[in-house]
């Protein structure tokens, strides 16, 4: 092959694989209009009813690892820890290479004080996110911050 064909090719590799969305990396982009309504809630901070549209949605679709990140998110946010944890895990039982919620789980870990717990969703998401991602940006930034914090 000649190398006026294999860099387009190469391009579109690497497109591809450093898209937003990724099935097997269980992230969704901003756009997804699925997940939009759900998001716009969080994003003005209105987490129970988050909750309570998420609840509704779940009922349809109990193995939606979006959703579901999405739920524990919302209870993370309200200090429900413990719920939120519970959903996280049961996100990343169905994809363990979910981004956004390997993401979340490491910073719920450094809420709770377990920076070492963080940064085992740190490795997860290092080899998730092959081309680099955001989620693994934010939390690598989030441990960081809390090891200048909290020094050992």
């Amino acid at each position: 092959m000649n190398k006026q064909r294999v860099l387009p090719l190469i391009l579109l590799a690497f497109g591809l694989a450093s898209s937003p969305v990724i099935a097997d990396g269980g992230s969704y982009s901003n756009s997804n209009s699925r997940l939009a309504p759900f998001q716009e809630l969080i994003e003005n901070e209105e987490y129970e009813e988050s909750i309570a549209r998420l609840d509704e949605a779940l009922r349809d679709d109990p193995d939606d690892a979006d959703l579901l990140n999405l739920m524990a998110f919302s209870n993370r946010k309200l200090g429900k820890f413990d719920i939120a944890f519970d959903f996280y895990q049961k996100a990343l039982e169905i994809e363990p290479k979910h981004r956004g919620a390997n993401e979340y789980l490491g910073e719920l870990y450094l809420q709770l004080g377990q920076p070492e717990e963080a940064e085992k969703r740190l490795q997860v998401l290092d080899k998730a996110c092959f081309f680099g991602c955001g989620e693994y940006d934010k939390l690598k930034q989030a441990i960081a911050e809390y090891r200048k914090k909290n020094p050992s």
